[in-house]
């Protein structure tokens, strides 16, 4: 009698454990590690936080312990905002307008002939006062005799005088300074960079000599022309 052929079974595999089988050791560690972390997740959402300062928490059984120190820092503070200030509004500029005279102003206004004070009026249809600073006194008086008649304007005793308390005497940063303090005046410059620096702060008018007379920007009850 012959022996009978066994015939190859196709695409037969050996079959393996898989690296996610439980049976294995290493999955049995991390399934009670896990198991651990998550007992440890539950106690601490039953812990209640009160803080150091509180003299008597309320008793309770449950375990209470304190904030951690990052809850206990203060927020950081934002600049804050002048109370004259409504959106971009400033409520604290009416007649009569106290007006910073820079430099480059005054020699832009002798250029084009212009009469300081009936200019101002011209432009705002109200009364306004110049006001001088020592810094751009200082600065006149650097100039040397080119600039004598800014000189000789900014010495009318009918405007008014600021004296400035810092040390140095570049006008620019004195005139800035000042708006960003006090958010009373109009800036009058023709100082390109002057300018870019005003614009950044709200509410601070900017006025300029330009078509042969003086023009106002940023103020919201000036007269249109």
């Amino acid at each position: 009698m012959g022996v009978q052929k066994k015939t190859r079974k196709f695409a037969q595999v050996k079959r393996i454990i898989g690296q996610r089988d439980a049976r294995l050791k290493k999955n049995q560690d991390k399934g009670e590690t896990e198991g651990k972390r998550k007992a440890k997740g539950d106690e601490k959402v039953r812990e209640m936080y009160h803080h150091p300062s509180n003299p008597s928490p309320s008793p309770s059984p449950i375990r209470q312990t304190p904030f951690p120190p990052s809850l206990l820092i203060d927020p950081p503070l934002s600049p804050q905002v002048s109370s004259s200030l409504f959106f971009q509004y400033n409520t604290a500029l009416v007649p009569p307008y106290s007006i910073l005279v820079d430099t480059n102003f005054l020699s832009h206004t002798i250029q084009n002939h212009l009469d300081l004070l009936p200019a101002m009026m011209d432009c705002l249809y109200a009364k306004c006062t110049p006001v001088i600073t020592s810094c751009v006194m200082a600065e006149l008086e650097k100039l040397g005799p080119k600039y004598r008649l800014a000189l000789r304007i900014a010495r009318d005793e009918r405007w008014d005088r600021l004296k400035c308390d810092h040390k140095g005497v570049y006008a620019d940063d004195c005139l800035v300074d000042r708006v960003m303090k006090h958010k009373v005046y109009i800036i009058a410059t023709n100082d390109r960079d002057l300018k870019r620096r005003v614009r950044k702060i709200p509410g601070v008018p900017i006025m300029s000599v330009a078509r042969g007379k003086y023009v106002i920007e940023r103020l919201p009850d000036a007269p249109e022309k």
